[in-house]
Formats: C-alpha cells, sequence, structure tokens
C-alpha cells in the first residue's frame, strides 16, 4: 500500500514539506490508536532477533539512522513499525536552522537523496524534553557541534550534548563525518579525533559515577569517502580510545554512476540511498576484516532491500540502519529485513 497510494503522494510535494507532513500523519494516527494496526503489520516479535551488541539488548536488529527523528519527536512511534531502535539527532548544544532551503532533494531515478540539512535541530535540551517520555525502544543520542563554533573548540560542544542526554538515551553516536557542516569532517583527522574521543570516555565514566550507573556505549559515525589508509587509523583509534563500535557510514559527496538530472546530482550536499551501498559495504567488510572483527558495527547506507541488509551483516555488520531506504520501500522493508533474518535462524 505504502508503494502504491502514500508513497506517490508524499513525492508530489517538496521533501522537507513531505517529511514534516508525514510526522503529522504519523501523531495523529497514534492519537486515533491506528498505532495498534502498525505494530500488528509490521512488528516482528520473536526472540531469535533479539541480539545483544556493546552490552544493550536489541529486540531486533533493524534500527532507523540519525536524520529522521532529529528532534526525538517521534521515537516511540517509529517502533511501532517495527524498528529495534531509534537514532535521534544530530543535536547540538545551542538550536540552528541549519542551511537554507531549499537543501533535500529526490533522486527518484537513483532511489537516492542528497541532503544539506546542515545539523537543524531545537537544540539538544528541547530533545531531552522529548525524551523525558517512557521509552519502549532503545533510543540513541548522535551528538555534534554547532557550526558557529570552531572546531578547536568542538569538544565543548560535544561535552554539552553528552552531559544533556547522558540519562535520557541509551547509546551515543560522535558526528563528525557530515559533509553539510563547514570542517566538521577535519575532525575524523587521527590527532583531533582520538583528543575528542578520550574526552568523551572520561566525561563517560564521571557521568556514570554522577548517575549511580554504568557508562553508555559511544560509538563513531564515519564518511564512506575515507581512505584505506584512514580507514587504518580509524581502526587505531577505536582501539586507543575503547570506545564501543562504529557506524558505517554517513552521505557521502561522491556523485559517480548517477542516473538523475544534471541539475539535482550536482547539488551540493551529502548523497545516500543506493548508490552509497556498495562503498558501505566495502567500508564495513575492510573494518571488519583488518581489525579482527575487534569490535562491533551498524551498518547504513543503501539498504532497500532484505538482500541489502543481510550483504552488510554479512559483510561484517552487527546491526544495521535504514533512512533513504525507508522513505522509498516504507515500513514493509522493515518487517521483510526481519523475516529474513528468521528465516537464517530456522
Amino acid at each position: 500500500m505504502y508503494k502504491i497510494l502514500i508513497r506517490p503522494i508524499l513525492f508530489l510535494f517538496d521533501p522537507e514539506t513531505a517529511h514534516h507532513f508525514s510526522f503529522w500523519a504519523i501523531r495523529l494516527l497514534t492519537r486515533l490508536g491506528i498505532n495498534r494496526i502498525f505494530r500488528g503489520l509490521f512488528a516482528q516479535n520473536d526472540p531469535k532477533l533479539e541480539r545483544e551488541v556493546f552490552g544493550l539488548k536489541f529486540k531486533n536488529p533493524v534500527g532507523l539512522a540519525a536524520g529522521f527523528d532529529k528532534d526525538a519527536k517521534l521515537f516511540n512511534e517509529f517502533s511501532d513499525f517495527g524498528f529495534g531502535f531509534v537514532e535521534i539527532g544530530t543535536v547540538t548544544p545551542k538550536p540552528q536552522p541549519g542551511n537554507p532551503k531549499k537543501r533535500l532533494f529526490r533522486l527518484v531515478q537513483d532511489k537516492a537523496i542528497i541532503n544539506r540539512m546542515g545539523f537543524n535541530n531545537k537544540g539538544v535540551y528541547e530533545a531531552v524534553e522529548q525524551l523525558m517520555k517512557k521509552h519502549r525502544v532503545i533510543v540513541g543520542g548522535n551528538i555534534g557541534k554547532n557550526k558557529v563554533t570552531p572546531n578547536e573548540e568542538a569538544i565543548k560542544d560535544y561535552l554539552i550534548c553528552f552531559d544533556a542526554l547522558f540519562a535520557h538515551v541509551d547509546y551515543f553516536v560522535v558526528n563528525v563525518s557530515s559533509p553539510n557542516t563547514p570542517g566538521l569532517r577535519e575532525l575524523q583527522d587521527k590527532q583531533p579525533l582520538t583528543h575528542l574521543l578520550k574526552k568523551l570516555k572520561k566525561e563517560n565514566a564521571k557521568q556514570a559515577k554522577l548517575h549511580k550507573g554504568k557508562e553508555k556505549p559511544i560509538l563513531l559515525k564515519i564518511a564512506p569517502d575515507l581512505t584505506d589508509a584512514q580507514l587504518l587509523d580509524i581502526i587505531e583509534i577505536v582501539d586507543d580510545t575503547k570506545i564501543d563500535g562504529v557506524i558505517a557510514t554517513n552521505t557521502t559527496i561522491e556523485r559517480k554512476g548517477l542516473k538523475s538530472h544534471l541539475i539535482l546530482t550536482e547539488e551540493q550536499g551529502g548523497l545516500s540511498g543506493k548508490p552509497l551501498r556498495e562503498r558501505s559495504t566495502e567500508v564495513i567488510r575492510f573494518l571488519a576484516e583488518k581489525s579482527n572483527k575487534a569490535f562491533p558495527i551498524i551498518g547504513v547506507g543503501g539498504i532497500h532491500s532484505a538482500e541489502d541488509a543481510l550483504e552488510k551483516l554479512d559483510a561484517g555488520a552487527d546491526l544495521v540502519q535504514l533512512y533513504t531506504g525507508f522513505i522509498y520501500e516504507g515500513p514493509g522493508l522493515i518487517k521483510k529485513i526481519n523475516k529474513a533474518v528468521l528465516a537464517r535462524t530456522t
């Protein structure tokens, strides 16, 4: 029904308008109690789907990637579609509008999206307000820096977000790989990244003691555009800083082999969707093999079918996330992936 009826209507509108309308519609349907129908249609509740990764128990291996629910407005509602975990953000200390519109583009022929949103969000404290609600699903907090914050002071922004979210999320993701905040990817370089992650690890221990609980898993989200040498650096950094895992990958600035109109493909921003599938899988496989599977990996990028998800799991991912595939294929994709994973266990 989604691909035949709902998607054609949504695709008549500007992507950002369609996104806001979808949030409004999901809220309305939840108030009417129709979310219970969603659970019946899409949720796969089987113990064989459960995964224990970096000390957390996931009810299934399929998550919603960061960027979809930036301000933690509908994390519980998305669990009704069958997601085993939801990652909110990227959030920054202060609210920021992001880049000027128009900043989100569908490349329908390529089953892809280009975005240059620029960490538009209402700030970490607004997210905290939303996260006060009881969680029905594991929630990750994806944290970044404000655009106006120079890289030399970026650590302060990450620490502010970390401290504010500590009691309200189950794991953290450090985002230094978005191509839409000027200079942000420079923080992926070995020295500044090691320094940032060590600071966050130290803060993790401090917050755990303060809240009389356990430390929260910290993951690093990396770009697909890193060279093999840079990926080897990432493996060394994970070992050196003792963070808990990697998310591979964020969007790409690469534009090879696209079928859509040149006017669209030349838009600035990060490309996500089907064209990213092969590269993100290559990065997952490289990290898993070269590290001898020393740390967990969440695979994201170009998953539009159950086969795409299984490919990433086979390459070395422990969990997978959807974003663009969810937009193009709808919630039925989550069920298909979980059913394919189940089929392998029986």
